[in-house]
């Protein structure tokens, strides 16, 4: 009785191990009729036969693994240069004068042709000697194509910008100068309502002269107007983004981000920045959206001497600690 009761228990597991070396599926469901042996012996019914699954999984003789059919990817010599298939950019370095940087992002199909210097008057005239980099961006703006300005704090980034303002007012076109915030965009509407008088401001708690030649407002606004397809877009040859560097910030940047996505390839821009470590990115990408130039002209001068003082915890005073006088 003993060893008949062990013959049985044991063939089991002798039963599992020549199914699975012949069959490879679980021991506990029979190969054909897709029963399960529940604890008092008894079959149950597991469902389609696992064998009759394999085979309608296979799907014409595919390998199955673990009675799953695999996911295989046709790998093409096309997917191997997807490469080429992306939009190229390409930068070109430009000659410039001491004193500052320029480059231009262009499409990698076109060929760069060196800016051609004015001809006639300019659309605005200074009083003062302008900068290197000051130049060079207004050469940019004659030409009609975009351009980045990156340089410190007041440099004199504004004027490539009132620059632009004229050019497009004297081209009988429509411009729109954008801010990150309110209080600037009504300081910069009294600081180009003296300049140009025909200058409209659009804030969202304040509206005036929405019908003006020249708009400023906030990246917001501009973004509303777009998203409603607004009829003054129509009319804009150029739009200029002051402090373009806020689209780094976490919260924000997303609304200048769309914003430039949003807007017509045929808008020329303005963009105005503190020095940034990616401007050529910056130049690439504008350069990709909108099939566009874009070039980017950067200076690390200082025209206002640095003074950087400070005043200790429990000191008499401020002490000087950088001078660049």
């Amino acid at each position: 009785m003993a060893d008949a009761f062990g013959d049985s228990l044991f063939s089991v597991f002798d039963d599992e191990q020549q199914t699975a070396t012949s069959k490879k599926i679980p021991a506990s469901v029979a190969p054909e009729t897709g029963k399960t042996v529940g604890k008092n012996g008894t079959d149950k019914d597991a469902g389609p036969s696992a064998k009759l699954k394999r085979e309608a999984d296979s799907d014409g003789g595919e390998e199955v693994v673990f009675g799953k059919k695999p996911r295989h990817e046709t790998i093409t010599a096309n997917d191997l240069n997807l490469a080429e298939f992306m939009p190229q950019v390409k930068v070109e370095q430009v000659e410039t004068v001491e004193g500052c940087s320029h480059e231009v992002a262009l499409p990698a199909s076109d060929e760069y042709k060196p800016l051609k210097p004015r001809v006639g008057k300019a659309a605005k005239e200074y009083p003062f000697v302008l900068d290197p980099f000051q130049r060079e961006a207004i050469l940019c703006i004659d030409n009609n194509e975009s351009v980045l300005v990156s340089a410190h704090t007041s440099a004199g980034k504004t004027v490539c910008a009132e620059y632009a303002i004229a050019l497009a007012l004297r081209e009988k076109q429509r411009v729109i100068f954008t801010s990150p915030i309110k209080a600037l965009s009504n300081q910069k509407y009294r600081e180009m309502y003296e300049e140009f008088q025909d200058v409209g401001l659009m804030t969202g708690d304040v509206t005036i002269n929405p019908t003006a030649s020249c708009l400023v407002m906030t990246t917001e606004i501009l973004r509303s107007m777009l998203y409603r397809g607004s009829e003054i877009m129509r009319e804009v040859a150029w739009v200029i983004f002051d402090e373009i560097h806020y689209m780094r910030d976490a919260e924000r940047g997303v609304v200048w981000e769309e914003t430039i996505i949003l807007l017509p390839d045929n808008v020329h821009y303005v963009f105005l920045s503190a020095t940034i470590p990616n401007a050529r990115q910056f130049a690439e990408w504008i350069c990709y959206l909108h099939k566009q130039p874009c070039h980017v002209v950067y200076t690390d001068y200082r025209p206002t001497p640095l003074q950087h003082y400070i005043f200790p915890a429990g000191g008499d005073g401020l002490h000087l600690v950088v001078d660049e006088n």
